[in-house]
Formats: C-alpha cells, sequence, structure tokens
C-alpha cells in the first residue's frame, strides 16, 4: 500500500513533512541518512507531494524523525 500525502494549502507544515518521513523511514530504511536536500527530490519523487518542500522544514522533521528511529542519535 503506498501513501500519497498530497499538497493543501497549509501541507507543507512540519507536522505534514514529519509524518511523511516517519512513513517513509519505516518503509525505506536506508533513507534515513539521506541529507535533506536529497530528501527533498526522494519525497517528490516517490509521490509523497506533488510540490518540492522546503529544505528548512524537512532538515527541522529529519531531527524529529531520526530520533524516534534511534533514540541515541537525538541524545547526541
Amino acid at each position: 500500500m503506498c501513501l500519497v500525502y498530497t499538497t493543501k494549502p497549509d501541507a507543507r507544515s512540519s507536522r505534514d513533512v514529519l509524518a511523511m518521513l516517519r512513513d517513509l523511514y519505516s518503509k525505506r530504511p536506508e533513507t534515513r541518512t539521506l541529507e535533506p536536500y536529497a530528501l527533498r527530490g526522494t519525497l517528490w519523487f516517490l509521490r509523497y507531494t506533488d510540490k518540492l518542500l522546503h529544505e528548512d522544514e524537512i532538515a527541522a522533521a529529519v531531527e524529529v524523525a531520526r530520533s524516534d528511529f534511534d533514540p541515541d542519535e537525538g541524545a547526541a
């Protein structure tokens, strides 16, 4: 099952980006090491969103999402 997060007027909020990253990281663990600039295209290419998101939003969500999967990472 593939979830597609379509963009809405407020879909670029950090909460939506975080949900996208959590889903991506759980389905494709190899993407956990990607930098925000690479995740930007990955999220678009895998159809999580129909627009490229801002790197700043992705970077903020990455910090939270990575700590979800590796609590020691968030403590550093």
